[in-house]
């Protein structure tokens, strides 16, 4: 037989080096960003396989992966979460927070004559400057809360922020930011609330001492609730009533109030029951708020 020399490919049928020359072509003009196409990338998502540019990189366990995956992968991850159902955060930011606001507000009062009776806890009283009534009674709500940030002097501002940082913390921790915010708040509202409800319209009020004796009651819940052991708060908890009642120029009003409103904002959110924690939570939350608003209503009734 006689063999026949290889001669050029037909038309139309490409040879093998074309093919690996026209594949080299293709890849390079694919490799690109599929973020980005104007950028070259020559990194591939460990995940998905696309291209991603430096940066749309995502460092990871092996190797980078691109936004997208990233994003998909958080949420397959489960959150943690506090004993009590909060998120976990750094412990003590929103304490630290108050603290600063606190300090703020008493370094405003220092240098304004005003600013303390524009929002201190008053029923009723007539402003001879004004030349009408202010109060709660009148409408100026916000006063059951902007007294809570008011002192009467260094010692006593002093006294109420050491017993905010000594129980703050490990209540943020155990509740997380959201829901410390709440007990806070809550507490503070009870105290004046209780205050503006039972003394005298014209008699004034201020300090934190509300929220701090709320943390004091939420402090004590938490530890029964974990089983802990409570004879020393009790201890605390009854000598600082006891000053309240004893001492001339303290309101044991607001002092009752805010124990009775962070104790029942804590049973609300220690005591929910996991599999509907949330649900529970935000209801005993509702009910407390609404509870003070009740009393702040009943009063503002009497008063007008």
């Amino acid at each position: 037989m006689t063999e026949h020399p290889a001669g050029p490919a037909e038309d139309g049928a490409p040879n093998a080096g074309d093919a690996a020359a026209s594949a080299a072509s293709a890849d390079a003009t694919s490799a690109t960003c599929y973020r980005h196409p104007t950028r070259e990338a020559h990194i591939r998502c460990a995940r998905c396989d696309r291209r991603i540019c430096p940066d749309c990189m995502v460092n990871a366990s092996v190797g980078f992966q691109c936004p997208e995956c990233v994003r998909e992968g958080n949420k397959e991850v489960r959150r943690a979460r506090t004993v009590f159902g909060g998120r976990v955060s750094d412990a003590g930011l929103v304490t630290k927070a108050l603290i600063g606001l606190n300090a703020v507000a008493f370094l405003v009062q220092q240098v304004s004559s005003t600013f303390t009776d524009r929002l201190i806890d008053i029923g009723r009283g007539f402003d001879p400057f004004a030349g009408h009534f202010v109060g709660v009674a009148t409408g100026e709500y916000y006063r059951l809360l902007t007294s809570a940030f008011l002192h009467a002097n260094l010692l006593h501002i002093a006294l109420n922020m050491y017993a905010l940082y000594l129980f703050g913390p490990p209540l943020e921790v155990a509740f997380g930011r959201a829901r410390f915010i709440a007990l806070y708040v809550l507490s503070a509202l009870g105290g004046s609330a209780l205050s503006y409800a039972f003394a005298d319209p014209a008699q004034s009020s201020l300090g934190a001492s509300g929220a701090v004796f709320g943390l004091f009651g939420a402090f004590f819940v938490v530890n029964r609730k974990l089983g802990r052991d409570t004879r020393g708060l009790l201890v605390l908890v009854a000598v600082n009533l006891a000053f309240s009642f004893l001492v001339r120029g303290i309101d044991w009003r607001a002092h009752v109030g805010g124990l009775i409103t962070g104790s029942l904002v804590a049973a609300a959110l220690a005591y929910a029951p996991r599999r509907s924690r949330a649900v529970v939570q935000a209801a005993g939350l509702v009910i407390v708020a609404g509870l003070v608003v009740a009393l702040v209503a009943w009063r503002t009734a009497n008063l007008n």
